[in-house]
Order: C-alpha cells, then structure tokens, then sequence
C-alpha cells in the first residue's frame, strides 16, 4: 500500500476531523413524554421502569486506570510498540494493528516502558482518570483526548478514540503523542533545526501546529528569550512534523486536511521539505512507503 502526503494546488473546504452523532438519554425521556402524555399510573410505571432499564443499558462502566491495565491483555507490534484496546473503541483491531505497526522502528525504541491503551473514553473527575468502557454522553464533556499516567515504572498513555470517531483522527492523536515522547526522549535533530530555520530566514509562510508558530514568532522577535523560544520552536515543529510523516504511512493524507483556524499552515513545498528529511532520519519499515505527489486540476 503506497501511503502519500497529497498537496493540492485548488483550496476546497477543510475535512472536518470530527464527527458526532449522539443521542442523549433526556432526549429519549422527552419523546416518551410526548408520545404518552396522558398515560393511566400502571402504565406510567411501565414507561418509568423501561427508562430506568434504558439508563442502566446506557450508562458506561468506569474503571481505574490501574485496573485497566490489569484487566486488558497487552499486544507488542513487530516494531516493538505495546498496545491494547479496551472496551468499545471507534477503530478496527485490523486498522489500529496496522496504526501502530506505522511508527519505523528507530522511533520505537525511543517508546521502550510505554503502552498506549485505545479505549471509548478517557474521563477526568477533578484529581482522579477513569476510563469508560463505551461512549457515555454524560461523561463526555469531562473526556479528555489522551491522558498519560505513570503507573510503577512504566508509563500508560490512555487515546480516547469516542471522542474523533474516525481512523484519521484517532491516528494523529496517537502519532502526535508519539512525535513529543520521541523528541523527550532523543531530542531534535541538528539536520532538522537547520532545515526549519532556514525556512524561517527565507519568510516562508505558515507553520505545523499553534505551538510551533507561537514560539516562531517570539524566537524572531529578538526578545531577551529569544534562544529559548528558538529551542522550544525547534521541539514543537519536529515532533508536528513526525506526527504528519507517521499519519501518511498509515494513510494517503491531503494537504487541506491539516488545516487550522487558530494558525495558518505552513506553505506545502516547505512542509514537503521537512517530511522528505524526517523520512530520511527514519525510514518506513517494510510494508510501508512514503511519497509526496502534486494534484493538479486537469
């Protein structure tokens, strides 16, 4: 399978990552209020326990974190990643098998004591995470995308894949998480810095994340934390660029679909120059190939 980062030289409407189609239980409540309005008391009863067996068919099971790992079987892929899936998750054991076998091998082992766990929802209840079995409208709005938990000397990572709901998003969740354990771990690449920088000299437009053209503008600004902000832009616009590289090994990505409203992206010829160099740093394994190609309107 031949995985490419499209650049297209049309604009259309930017791909819209997520998706929901929820309904809520006090919605189900309502239309049995409306369809038996003037219902006699035994019947009433009737639709009274029918809506608290449906609120009990409904309401996820929460777990701990540490109960989690204990109860879910742990798979390694052949790049030597660790991985599960728990509960009621939004992507194919197929597709989430071939996610995670996407990361080439030299990024990997800078994964080594991590296990990244794919379940419905990850959910924060003040100080404390727990962990959905399925998607629960009542717990969504306190999910979060992704949680790291260190548990003994291991560190789990915790993708909520109910929250995007579709291949796309749910493998930029995991490959983002991926491009900042990698630059923790090993850094950036001088090669890399030297390429980015330049373009930044040369005023090409745009750039990969908030993060990175935030700390672009203030590392231009000649502000006393000028080299700091340079350091940090540096971090931010490796790992952007790893997650983008990873994500068109597992999928054929058009350039429209990495659009933002908070920033404007970097222009597709320099991003297509970042990419060619972290391919160059880290190969696709075996089965997996990476190719820029240019569409044009014929």
């Amino acid at each position: 399978m031949l995985s490419r980062f499209y650049s297209r030289k049309t604009a259309r409407a930017p791909y819209n990552q997520l998706t929901f189609n929820t309904l809520a239980l006090r919605d189900i409540k309502e239309i049995f209020a409306t369809l038996l309005p003037s219902a006699p008391s035994d019947s009433a009863q009737a639709v009274c326990r029918m809506k608290a067996e449906m609120s009990q068919a409904v309401s996820a099971i929460t777990r701990s974190p540490a109960e989690v790992v204990r109860l879910t079987p742990v798979s390694q892929a052949p790049n030597g990643v660790c991985y599960a899936s728990a509960g009621e998750v939004a992507v194919n054991s197929f597709d989430l098998e071939r996610m995670v076998a996407a990361v080439p091998s030299h990024i990997a082992a800078a994964l080594e004591r991590k296990a990244y766990y794919f379940v419905p929802l990850t959910v924060s209840q003040g100080d404390e995470t727990v962990i959905a079995d399925r998607y629960d409208v009542a717990l969504s709005d306190n999910a979060v995308c992704h949680r790291n938990l260190n548990l003994g000397d291991s560190q789990c990572v915790f993708i909520s894949t109910r929250l995007m709901d579709d291949k796309f998003s749910v493998a930029f969740e995991f490959y983002i998480n991926v491009g900042h354990a990698l630059v923790e771990r090993a850094g950036v690449s001088h090669e890399f810095s030297e390429l980015a920088w330049s373009q930044v000299e040369a005023g090409v437009r745009g750039e990969t994340s908030l993060d990175a053209w935030e700390t672009r503008k203030l590392a231009t600004a000649n502000g006393p934390d000028a080299e700091r902000y340079k350091t940090e832009y540096f971090e931010a616009t490796f790992s952007d660029t790893i997650s983008i590289y990873l994500l068109s090994l597992y999928l054929d990505v058009d350039y429209y679909d990495l659009r933002e409203r908070d920033y404007p992206l970097l222009a597709p010829s320099a991003l297509a120059e970042r990419l060619r160099k972290v391919a160059e740093l880290f190969p696709p394994n075996t089965g997996f190939e990476f190719a820029v190609l240019y569409k044009r309107r014929g």
